[in-house]
């Protein structure tokens, strides 16, 4: 009888279980940013050194060398996320900053048990994204930018295309 008990209590523990349980797709996604040659915008460009820094905050987050795309997070508990770009950062004298301050609403979406809930975002349709040059003096080395989508829902997507 106690074997039928154990038994029993097994299954019935084992049957709340969802296929589901874990989570590997379904989280917050990152801003994703694709690099391309101004003097032909059909061709990605590679950034060098380009130093991604936050607002107030005194380390990098990244570094990126020799790629044409990047990802960088959003705040979730705020409403404004504000970047330092530094192209050629490891230059004293051809380094230059730019600053992308990006504006937009926040939705929490249940995705499931295991994930929980991720935060969406949607880009402010008046001013989704500013950009402005950190040091007046040297210019914007950015030179152009296209936004493809405001709505921050996947990864898989790019959401700004930046020329230089």
């Amino acid at each position: 009888m106690k074997k039928i008990i154990l038994l029993l209590c097994l299954v019935m523990a084992f049957s709340g279980c969802e296929k589901d349980d874990i989570c590997v797709d379904e989280t917050t996604p990152q801003l994703v940013i694709e690099f391309y040659d101004i003097s032909n915008p059909a061709v990605l460009k590679n950034v060098v050194n380009l130093k991604v820094t936050g607002e107030g905050m005194t380390e990098a987050l990244n570094t990126f060398n020799g790629v044409s795309k990047i990802s960088l997070p959003l705040k979730t508990n705020e409403d404004v996320t504000k970047y330092h770009l530094l192209l050629n950062s490891n230059s004293s004298t051809a380094s230059n900053e730019d600053v992308l301050e990006f504006n937009y609403t926040r939705q929490n979406v249940y995705v499931s048990r295991a994930c929980g809930y991720k935060t969406v975002f949607e880009l402010n349709t008046a001013n989704g994204f500013d950009l402005t040059d950190a040091t007046i003096t040297d210019g914007l080395w950015i030179q152009d930018t296209n936004l493809q989508t405001n709505s921050i829902i996947t990864e898989d997507e790019v959401h700004l295309k930046i020329y230089f």
